[in-house]
């Protein structure tokens, strides 16, 4: 009985937000590689509501009481990540995923949560005392070693996220404008050094392509170029499943995972991009509602940095389907395929559910 009057106080809304995208991805994944890829993104969204109705019964205190607890998920992460390195298979000269059978498991979306808790937890208790430059220092270590890590696999995408989510919760957190500006001024001068001696020779040319889409469209630029395409094919109504050419006939790569805005756009249409996108858009203001609310550091700060994972990721894959960013290989979250996206985002939304049901 205690466990169904728990149940019936999901936020509806996020509830039904979280349906209707995970609905929309399936249709789309079932059409665009088959009836095999939608049963398992099936199952990794099934398995996703149970991790997050399990993790919404349990009280967000213990992360932010539990220093070995944090640590031993992040060295967790760590460890993961290190070990991908050396043994984890080359698959499509990138090492991104561990292969346990017919599974594949990516350490970086795990790192991804432990990176917010920690964070969320570091700063929640030193929140007065972030005018003292360690404090910035030391969380940036802790930052930059997974995004070091993701970055050799490589994978410019996840890397990125990992520093606009330690720079977003400095600033939400409070630091002073001096502060902000100086770490500012070193980021914008370590570009040159990153595009020089640490980015490869086909992440620079996806950055060139981008600003002259004709420098290789055949090659680099034929994804975005395709993925307009198929947008501009959708119409109001779609194609219809499984009539999309651009989809179909193989001239959008990975119509599933980071073209997958696109393929939906093509068959089903805009009417479906608009509810998806307001969908994801109830989303986020049901977290900003609670990043507003909230009445300590811990939720707030956990609950933004869960916020700009969601919101950056979202932005960043429709962004680059429209030509508006470079490719990036970013997931759009709750409808790209892929089983670690699916079950770490349910796994913070449980976080956050907990701290929603607590803070009202």
């Amino acid at each position: 009985m205690k466990f169904l009057k728990r149940i019936s106080k999901f936020d509806p809304f996020l509830i039904l937000s979280v349906v209707v995208i995970s609905t929309i991805s399936l249709l789309s994944i079932h059409s665009s590689v088959g009836q095999e890829a939608a049963f398992r993104q099936g199952l990794f969204v099934l398995f996703g509501f149970l991790i997050f109705i399990l993790l919404s019964f349990v009280d967000w205190r213990i992360f932010k009481e539990n220093s070995f607890l944090v640590l031993g998920l992040y060295l967790a992460s760590i460890a993961l990540l290190l070990g991908l390195l050396f043994f984890g298979p080359e698959i499509r000269n990138v090492q991104r995923w561990f292969r346990i059978g017919p599974v594949m498991f990516s350490p970086a979306e795990l790192a991804k949560l432990t990176l917010i808790i920690l964070l969320a937890k570091y700063f929640s208790v030193r929140h007065v005392e972030l005018y003292k430059i360690r404090h910035i220092i030391l969380s940036g270590v802790y930052a930059f070693i997974p995004t070091y890590l993701v970055f050799k696999q490589p994978d410019m995408g996840t890397a990125v996220i990992f520093l606009i989510l330690w720079g977003s919760i400095l600033v939400i957190s409070g630091i002073k404008l001096k502060h902000f500006l100086a770490l500012s001024g070193v980021a914008l001068a370590s570009l040159g050094l990153v595009w020089g001696f640490l980015m490869q020779d086909y992440q620079q040319e996806r950055v060139l392509s981008f600003f002259n889409p004709q420098l290789d469209p055949q090659g680099i630029g034929w994804g975005g170029t395709h993925a307009r395409t198929a947008i501009g094919h959708g119409g109001l109504l779609g194609q219809g499943l499984g009539q999309g050419s651009q989809t179909q006939y193989g001239f959008l790569p990975e119509p599933h995972t980071d073209f997958i805005f696109a393929a939906i756009a093509e068959e089903m249409g805009f009417i479906v991009v608009f509810v998806l996108i307001a969908a994801i858009a109830v989303i986020v203001w049901r977290m900003m509602k609670v990043v507003f609310q909230a009445e300590s550091n811990f939720p707030r700060l956990f609950v933004s940095g869960f916020l700009i994972i969601v919101m950056f990721q979202s932005f960043v894959n429709i962004g680059m389907n429209l030509g508006l960013l470079p490719v990036m290989g970013t997931p759009l979250p709750f409808v790209s395929y892929g089983g670690s996206s699916i079950l770490f985002t349910f796994a913070g939304l449980g976080i956050f559910e907990n701290i929603r049901y607590n803070n009202n």
